[in-house]
């Protein structure tokens, strides 16, 4: 038993009786004469707890706290927002000196967050042993040289040139953008930047960049408000937004109720138990990819682009699997 829920185990003994004997905290807690004493001492002096030995009842009470001292033993748990994000965070450091060339700089941050994960609880080892963390997406490695130019341009804000392996059209392309903001995204870090080849705002995956090399030049400045415009659904921007509106049926709806799908979507019951909702998207790369994944239990209704795109995949889906 760590200290801390021996602690705890004090406390509940004293609220639950009027008075507790030494001897019955020793039975209960089966720890040494030393080992109570220490843990009494802990209580008392370093988070006010106000125990009294009452000498004529034989025993340990809580009396009333001292005036300007408040009572409290520490957490023994996160709020799953607390959690998650300090877990987050630890992996995302560990996975971004993966390298090693970074460890200067990230290894203090890690440690930070080590000890923050088991200050309310036994050991950060034994909560990052007992939660796991699964990513919805594969992870792809970035280059963790490549991460810091890529970084030190966008707080320096000067440009970048570099050559970009884009997967869609298996092409390679010399690049050179304003950063604006970087992303992390299902597990992967990506670069908005204004594209000064294309004149427009784009989305570039960092482990895809090859040779990223930051200029003197000064990076041309976008308001956050118009790149916040510009986002569509998922990684995807675009000048022209529409307004999907889906179909989940019952049974899939008591799942997808309580899901965000977008900032922006909105829900709405149906009679039958179906849930309809409508979201912004401006390109259908992604969005079709998510539909696809609920089958036969999601129906777009509109518009009917987005509903002839949907067709189009299930039907080349159709044509692999009949040969």
């Amino acid at each position: 038993m760590s200290q801390l829920e021996r602690l705890y185990r004090i406390e509940q003994m004293l609220l639950n009786a009027p008075v507790v004997s030494f001897d019955r905290m020793l039975e209960v807690l089966e720890v040494s004469r030393a080992t109570l004493k220490r843990d009494l001492a802990y209580l008392r002096d370093r988070l006010q707890a106000p125990i009294e030995y009452d000498r004529y009842a034989g025993g340990y009470k809580l009396g009333t706290p001292r005036r300007g001292e408040r009572h409290q033993l520490p957490g023994l748990w996160f709020s799953p927002q607390e959690i998650r994000a300090l877990l987050t965070m630890h992996h995302l450091l560990r996975e971004l000196d993966s390298g090693g060339l970074l460890a200067p700089h990230v290894q203090p941050l890690l440690e930070r967050i080590t000890a923050l994960i088991g200050s309310k609880q036994s050991a950060a080892a034994e909560i990052t042993a007992r939660i796991k963390l699964i990513s919805a997406s594969q992870h792809r490695q970035t280059d963790p040289v490549a991460f810091e130019i890529v970084g030190n341009a966008l707080m320096m804000r000067k440009r970048l040139r570099f050559s970009y392996e884009g997967r869609h059209r298996n092409e390679v392309t010399q690049r050179e953008v304003s950063p604006q903001r970087l992303s992390y995204y299902r597990e992967n870090w990506y670069l908005d930047a204004w594209c000064h080849g294309q004149q427009a705002l784009r989305k570039f995956a960092l482990d895809a960049m090859r040779n990223p090399i930051m200029s003197e030049d000064a990076a041309e400045e976008l308001p956050l408000d118009q790149i916040n415009r510009a986002e569509g659904y998922g990684l995807y921007f675009g000048d022209s937004m529409q307004t999907a509106r889906l179909r989940f049926s019952a049974a899939s709806a008591r799942w997808i109720r309580d899901e965000r799908w977008h900032p922006q979507q909105i829900m709405r019951e149906l009679e039958d138990g179906a849930l309809e909702m409508s979201l912004p998207y401006s390109n259908p790369t992604e969005l079709v990819m998510d539909l696809l994944r609920h089958g036969e239990n999601v129906e777009v209704l509109a518009p009917a682009e987005l509903r002839q795109a949907l067709i189009e995949r299930v039907d080349a889906l159709q044509r692999l699997y009949k040969n």
